[in-house]
């Protein structure tokens, strides 16, 4: 390369280089766009926390066939194994929900049994409104004998109904837990809701009363309502 073209090619380098320098800037404003898009889509995603009951596993019952629903309809879904499942207690089980769950205006809590008393010590703690929750067989208070290291001696009812746009509270007659239909509509007392009798289902899933339960229509129809009784009100 001559001398005279080296000298064209800086001065060439030169006056390209503000071009260079936006080419720069304007790659990197838009993978900051991309990273705030990302971020958005993942903080409006709808997303369900499942949570089983005490002696259980996320294999249980309907856990799955739920799960695989709320899939198939958008949902992102979070079905854990809760901590030391044979000796369930408020103390380990509440703080792993909070620390490991996402609860946004969109979330679903569904629990089950002792899950279901979990939910109502999570509605109490969260900071955000979340879209629905669903306790089947719930209960708030001792049954009979049965130790309950998941219940709470007192809750702020006030706060957990802030915390959810819409509850629904699944017991039945012949819960042999006793988490029947008194417990629900003790419960629909305190917070409100839609409250759901059924007759003759049990416990809605228990291996001890060989009840497998590996479906639950009902819960399907009521994750697939569009709106809530509150959204519509």
């Amino acid at each position: 390369m001559t001398r005279e073209h080296a000298q064209i090619t800086a001065i060439a380098r030169e006056k390209n280089k503000p071009l260079l320098i936006f080419g720069i800037l304007l790659m990197y404003f838009r993978l900051l766009y991309l990273f705030y898009t990302m971020l958005q889509l993942s903080y409006n995603m709808k997303n369900a926390i499942i949570l089983h009951g005490g002696y259980s596993s996320p294999k249980h019952y309907w856990f799955p066939s739920i799960e695989q629903f709320l899939k198939t309809n958008g949902y992102e879904v979070w079905l854990p194994q809760l901590p030391d499942t044979n000796n369930p207690n408020l103390v380990t089980w509440l703080p792993f929900v909070l620390k490991n769950g996402s609860f946004t205006k969109d979330t679903i809590l569904i629990g089950h049994s002792l899950g279901s008393a979990l939910a109502l010590s999570i509605l109490e703690n969260i900071s955000v409104q979340i879209h629905r929750a669903i306790l089947v067989a719930g209960f708030s208070r001792p049954r009979g004998d049965f130790k309950e290291p998941v219940l709470q001696e007192k809750y702020d009812w006030k706060k957990m109904k802030k915390n959810v746009k819409d509850l629904v509270f699944i017991n039945s007659n012949n819960d042999p837990w006793g988490c029947n239909d008194e417990q629900g509509l003790y419960l629909w007392k305190k917070l409100g809701g839609t409250l759901i009798l059924l007759e003759n289902e049990g416990h809605m899933g228990s291996v001890d009363f060989q009840q497998p339960y590996k479906r639950f229509y009902l819960l399907e129809k009521l994750l697939a309502l569009e709106f809530t009784r509150q959204s519509i009100l």
